[in-house]
């Protein structure tokens, strides 16, 4: 599987159909190696894939990521081998753990050990039941992982790593942790707006639950930053390190620090300053052939 050096990260609800498919097409047209989509409360992301790749010829559909405590691990197996078989290889399955603060209210249960039961999970699909044809190849897998523990198994287990959320100071501090071996695919928010009040009010829309999450917060408490400072919207030099904002020459240059911090693939999310519920396609479109290349 080859998803190149850029990738996308966007939500579809708001999609039509056939808005979704037009967008999946000029991702693919405009050189991304990847369209990851996440796993919430809006389109399932296995149908939603199955969709997609009959209407892509290469594109990489990943999942970024699927929550392990929506779904049994038979059922998660099975469409991820549907969809490995249906796409020709194209399809790469991101797992994670969600969090305690959403599993436990959302879906009534206690809040397992994270690890522990990342491990289960994967075992349980290693010997799930599969009764369609012989597959070519493996379908691949990688981890939401973000602390040190998750980040090693992600590189002994899986593909590796999928960090969300996170600066590139956690991109160089996963890459010294994981070894030179594993993949490593931070998401990375990006707004093309130069106004520092405008950008970082956007940011902030955006940042408003991910900064209520305990594994989150965490992490850019590793990455130094005060559990103050991730209070009340987020101090200006927190939104400045998890949303890039400003003119094309600023977007790349943080693109850039992931790669040098030991990223091997950085997917985008290309906000919109007008409408919080779509991407920017202009964005990725002035984007693209500074970072597709290489």
């Amino acid at each position: 599987m080859d998803i190149g050096q850029a990738g996308v990260w966007t939500r579809m609800d708001g999609f039509s159909v056939a808005e979704a498919i037009e967008f999946a097409q000029r991702v693919e047209e405009l050189g991304y190696g990847a369209l990851w989509i996440p796993d919430a409360f809006g389109r399932d992301p296995f149908a939603h894939a199955a969709l997609l790749f009959q209407h892509t010829k290469k594109l990489v559909i990943a999942t970024g990521v699927v929550n392990i405590h929506l779904r049994e691990a038979q059922a998660t197996a099975c469409a991820q081998r549907e969809l490995h078989d249906q796409s020709g290889g194209r399809f790469l399955l991101g797992l994670g753990v969600s969090h305690q603060t959403a599993v436990e209210p959302l879906f009534g249960k206690a809040y397992p050990a994270p690890l522990p039961s990342m491990r289960e999970y994967l075992d349980k699909m290693d010997n799930a039941m599969w009764w369609g044809p012989e597959l070519d190849g493996d379908p691949p897998v990688i981890l939401a992982a973000l602390g040190p523990l998750m980040l090693k198994f992600a590189a002994e287990r899986t593909l590796g790593a999928h960090p969300f959320f996170a600066p590139p100071e956690n991109t160089r501090r996963s890459r010294e942790i994981m070894g030179e071996g594993a993949w490593l695919c931070p998401e990375q928010k990006v707004l093309l707006e130069s106004d520092p009040e405008k950008a970082r009010a956007r940011a902030r829309q955006a940042m408003a639950g991910p900064l209520t999450m305990p594994n989150y917060r965490k992490n850019l408490m590793r990455a130094g930053f005060s559990e103050a400072e991730l209070d009340d919207g987020g101090a200006d030099r927190v939104i400045d390190a998890v949303v890039a904002w400003g003119d094309e020459d600023a977007l790349v240059e943080r693109f850039e620090q992931h790669r040098d911090a030991g990223a091997t693939h950085v997917c985008i999310q290309p906000l919109d300053i007008d409408d919080p519920a779509r991407p920017s396609l202009t964005t990725l479109e002035r984007l693209a052939p500074r970072l597709v290349g290489g």
